[in-house]
């Protein structure tokens, strides 16, 4: 994908995101199955924050991150092959990577998408700066993933999103058969 196709499918993703977020009454908002698993409130909250981190480190003067991180030594992984390296790393992981949020109330909801949105909206003009070449060119840390370049984190950024809503969604799912 092109940087402008990329940017358009991390928009629709987030759309969609956002669009379930709104659609959950305040009972399926604040549902965490067993106790154990995010809410839908913890899910938004989380995805802001990685939206946010992102948006940051496009901030940043491209001698910072190349002096820090330094600058990619292979080719950037297409869509389909990131998602593939994300979902074994989750698999690798197996449950044993738990972070405590804490709790989302439900009246934050609609404050919290727009807030989303935001981050979106300043995401993608800030990556909108960055030519073909350098999405290629530089690099960052993932904590899971390890150095990805820009294009790799922008599939990323657009993959994850709908991974926390799949996550959300199976388990409503499995609520309502409990």
């Amino acid at each position: 994908m092109n940087r402008e196709e990329t940017l358009s499918h991390l928009v629709e993703n987030h759309v969609e995101f956002t669009e379930y977020m709104q659609s959950l009454n305040e009972e399926d908002f604040m549902y965490a199955l067993n106790g154990e698993k995010w809410t839908a409130g913890q899910e938004l909250v989380h995805i802001i924050s990685s939206v946010n981190k992102l948006a940051y480190a496009l901030l940043l003067p491209k001698f910072i991150l190349k002096m820090k991180f330094g600058v990619a030594n292979r080719p950037s992984r297409t869509y389909d092959a990131q998602v593939n390296k994300y979902t074994k790393g989750l698999e690798a992981l197996a449950g044993s990577y738990k972070v405590k949020l804490d709790p989302v109330p439900y009246d934050k909801r609609d404050l919290l998408i727009e807030k989303l949105e935001k981050s979106i909206t300043s995401l993608c003009s800030r990556a909108g700066k960055y030519s073909e070449e350098n999405l290629d060119y530089y690099i960052l840390p993932h904590p899971l993933m390890g150095k990805m370049t820009m294009r790799e984190l922008l599939y990323f950024t657009a993959h994850h999103v709908l991974h926390h809503k799949a996550n959300s969604v199976r388990n409503l799912k499995r609520a309502k058969k409990l």
